[in-house]
């Protein structure tokens, strides 16, 4: 199945690089080299990724991935930047973008990243057709085919990725999964070191459904092996 692609990427040697590569996944693959442009193409555009660097000249990347989260339509979103500190690590996945890869990258790893996107977006599919569309869990509503979380009545406000951590927690109460598994299975690839990641985005997740995420109610730690969901 051919994927539509916009990278948005004002070196003209990376994007060139990237655009290159991805024809092996057999994307159709389009580049805009300024913010303006990219957001223009995006909203116009009929795309199932976009790839996105953080430092644009004329438009930052935080405010083009804040504004497309605002559109009705979901679209992927995996951001590229020079930057390495946390905070700006945080600050793009919070605004909504899928995953995050600091220059300089391995284009196997740009890849497997792109890959895990489009499994990921498989599967929501594919899954919003299924009887547990909408799953319930002690006052906690995840309707999986609007991406919408209640909890005891009122909206949380999840970032794609915590969504989809939190639905595989829920759909699997009980079972417990060590970091490595869950890189694979919610991210789609595993590398060494990225353990972290899951860390933290459990660490984020407990904070919007959790009234105390010091004591857990929802996702639970089992020490020395991982985490798991509470069985209600």
């Amino acid at each position: 199945m051919s994927r539509r692609v916009l990278v948005i990427e004002d070196n003209r040697d990376i994007a060139g690089l990237v655009r290159m590569n991805l024809r092996d996944l057999s994307t159709e693959t389009d580049v805009a080299y300024s913010g303006r442009e990219g957001m223009k193409m995006a909203h116009e555009g009929n795309y199932n990724l976009v790839i996105l660097d953080l430092m644009l000249p004329d438009m930052d990347g935080i405010e083009i991935c804040r504004t497309l989260r605002n559109d009705k339509s979901y679209l992927p979103i995996l951001m590229l930047t020079a930057r390495t500190s946390e905070l700006d690590r945080v600050l793009g996945l919070e605004t909504g973008a899928d995953d995050y890869l600091t220059k300089p990258f391995s284009i196997r790893e740009l890849i497997a990243r792109v890959k895990a996107i489009f499994r990921r977006m498989d599967a929501m599919v594919e899954n919003g057709t299924t009887s547990e569309s909408l799953i319930q869990r002690d006052g906690l509503v995840i309707d999986c085919e609007k991406h919408e979380v209640d909890l005891d009545g009122k909206p949380v406000t999840l970032t794609s990725r915590e969504f989809d951590l939190l639905v595989h927690f829920a759909r699997h109460p009980g079972r417990v999964y060590r970091r490595e598994q869950l890189l694979d299975q919610v991210w789609g690839y595993g590398y060494d070191g990225y353990e972290h990641t899951v860390n933290s985005h459990i660490n984020r997740l407990r904070t919007k459904i959790e009234s105390d995420p010091t004591k857990p109610r929802y996702i639970l730690t089992v020490w020395g092996v991982g985490y798991k969901f509470a069985e209600h």
